[in-house]
């Protein structure tokens, strides 16, 4: 028999966060919210580091994409929970699905080794500043640029595939408000043992070494810092990475309280919660991040309002 025939199911259905009509409307106007200001947060910092002449360098270069990977996963799950919310519409198909999923791997993806590249520009900055116009040149930015998204291409055309490989013969219910990858695997009625594997094999290569890059970075930046003799500049070296710590702490510590714990503390309820920070929440937060911290961002946007309000007043 070929895949067509084998394939009975040709939709899911995403339970969702809750099944409350009043609980549901609440949730809707805070998703909403939330998904407002991430779209604003992030072009905010995408429009600032191409307008202002100041921000044109590798570290602004890769917030820039940071910000754009956060745009992207984030548009990839919200819109359509907060129409699931709106419509009480939980079907998916499976090619929708599996869309859904590819892209939002790709994003995810490429969000982790912009963490890592960002993670290395700040150990250059600060361990090797003499040479750091030499080694984060705009021809090795842009060869960075590809390789993250040649990666994350691989990865979620990998994951496509796996997903494109394996029979769905029923139950067709996902209890999640997206498609996910552990949910989507344990609903087929083919052999997943390959796909189990290539999977972790694949999440365990990639994500290992990102993280492995930020912390060999970090640890080389920590031992400088300790080293410089005034106070001042300790803190002046600290605060050029503060932002990108705190963003790779939520980012990481979330994702490892996902996927590390151990199955006698897996819920189904606490893993929504989580996936909803992870997916939802950090994508606002980020820009939000780096907005407020950032000397340099809070600069150019009083700049950019400045000039708005001349030329307003010029009128």
């Amino acid at each position: 028999m070929d895949e067509d025939n084998q394939t009975l199911v040709t939709e899911f259905i995403l339970l969702g966060l809750t099944d409350d009509p009043e609980l549901q409307i609440l949730l809707f106007l805070l998703f909403l919210a939330i998904y407002v200001i991430t779209i604003l947060g992030n072009t905010g910092i995408i429009a600032l580091t191409m307008l202002d002449h100041k921000l044109q360098t590798p570290m602004y270069f890769f917030l820039r994409y940071l910000s754009w990977s956060d745009l992207c996963y984030s548009s990839v799950i919200t819109p359509r929970m907060l129409v699931a919310f709106l419509t009480k519409r939980k079907s998916i198909s499976v090619q929708g699905c599996r869309a859904q999923l590819f892209f939002f791997v790709m994003f995810v993806c490429s969000e982790t080794f912009f963490l890592s590249v960002m993670a290395y520009d700040r150990y250059v900055a600060i361990c090797n500043p003499l040479l750091y116009a030499s080694i984060m040149s705009p021809g090795v930015c842009y060869q960075l640029l590809a390789a993250v998204y040649a990666m994350s291409l691989f990865i979620s055309s990998v994951v496509l595939g796996i997903l494109c490989s394996l029979t769905f013969c029923g139950p067709n219910v996902i209890d999640h408000f997206y498609c996910d990858i552990p949910p989507l695997v344990s609903l087929s009625c083919s052999s997943t043992f390959i796909s189990k594997t290539v999977v972790f094999l694949v999440a365990l290569c990639f994500g290992m070494n990102s993280f492995l890059i930020i912390l060999a970075s970090y640890v080389s930046i920590f031992s400088t810092i300790l080293k410089i003799s005034s106070a001042d500049g300790r803190r002046k070296a600290f605060s050029t990475c503060a932002s990108h710590l705190t963003v790779v702490s939520l980012f990481y510590g979330t994702a490892i309280f996902m996927y590390m714990r151990p199955p006698s503390g897996y819920s189904e309820s606490q893993n929504k919660v989580t996936s909803v920070f992870y997916t939802i929440v950090i994508p606002m937060l980020n820009p939000l991040i780096y907005s407020l911290r950032n000397k340099d961002v809070k600069r150019a946007f009083r700049k950019i309002m400045e000039r708005r309000m001349v030329k307003t007043n010029s009128h």
